[in-house]
């Protein structure tokens, strides 16, 4: 039994059967053409009627759309108002600022009549006053003794002005050089030509600096004489001898020595924690070594504890 429905697309009409569709455009069959040659399957069926359905603005008659769909929940609007709304409303009204309309609240308008004139707002200067000279204080400041008149001096300024350029020093001309075939000349003094720094007066003198560090370091070593007296005074330090100093010293060489050669016996390629840590562990102690064989080179008179 065909179960006849009718399924409408934006491009044609199908009549769908128990497992076939055919289209209505078609002749032949009533109307529904040749069911060997229109032939669909039942999913093809499916997507034809979904395609329809996303097509058309109005519903479609899919078998899909007799399907029934849940509504969504209506929406309530909140019924909820609070009681300090006005409260609130009012507050606010009443903090606004004043400035925010169109000039002052309460001003009064201009008036016409008092309209800007010109060169109204231009500075205007005081009015000028004759000038009188004051009475008090101008006698006493005008003195009483009248000038001497009519002397003349008898210097002869000729006669001075040529004393004057005998008995002045000439000037000593200002050593120059030329140092351009063009002419160009500089002061020979600020130059570095000449030997200026010879002619000082301090020329070969210890700086001041040098004596004082000097004095200092006198004064530390006469102290530590002092310190080192006495605790030998007390017994508690003694002094090795030359021939004691030297055996410690060629010990320490000896030591450093044989250091060296097994650091220099190292393989060249570190590529190890061993190896590197043996590499360290060898310029450590060389180091300490050469620090220790510094001092008793330095030092001729060394102190140690007896205990």
């Amino acid at each position: 039994m065909l179960l006849g429905l009718l399924c409408s697309s934006s491009f044609t009409s199908y009549y769908l059967g128990n497992d076939v569709c055919w289209p209505k455009s078609v002749g032949g069959n009533g109307g529904y053409g040749n069911v060997a040659s229109w032939s669909f399957s039942f999913h093809q069926l499916q997507t034809v009627c979904r395609i329809s359905a996303m097509d058309d603005e109005t519903p479609s008659e899919c078998i899909y759309n007799l399907l029934p769909r849940p509504q969504p929940p209506p929406r309530h609007r909140l019924n909820y108002h609070s009681k300090q709304r006005k409260v609130v409303q009012k507050d606010w009204d009443s903090k606004k600022s004043a400035h925010k309309t169109m000039g002052l609240p309460k001003v009064d308008p201009p008036c016409p009549k008092h309209h800007l004139l010109k060169h109204s707002k231009e500075q205007k200067l005081p009015e000028r006053k004759p000038y009188q000279v004051p009475v008090e204080g101008i006698k006493s400041s005008i003195p009483s003794d009248k000038p001497l008149m009519g002397l003349r001096t008898k210097k002869n300024f000729v006669q001075a002005n040529i004393v004057d350029v005998q008995m002045s020093v000439p000037k000593k001309p200002v050593p120059i050089i030329v140092d351009t075939r063009k002419g160009n000349k500089i002061f020979l003094e600020p130059s570095g030509l000449l030997p200026t720094q010879l002619y000082r007066k301090d020329f070969g003198q210890i700086p001041d600096y040098l004596i004082k560090q000097s004095e200092e370091e006198k004064k530390a070593q006469e102290e530590y004489d002092a310190y080192v007296k006495e605790r030998i005074r007390q017994g508690s330090m003694k002094m090795l001898t030359e021939e004691e100093r030297n055996n410690v010293l060629s010990g320490l060489k000896k030591n450093w020595a044989e250091l060296n050669h097994a650091y220099q016996s190292l393989s060249i390629l570190i590529d190890t924690h061993s190896k590197q840590m043996h590499k360290e562990l060898l310029e450590t102690k060389m180091k300490k070594l050469e620090q220790d064989i510094d001092v008793f080179e330095k030092h001729k008179f060394i102190y140690i504890p007896r205990n």
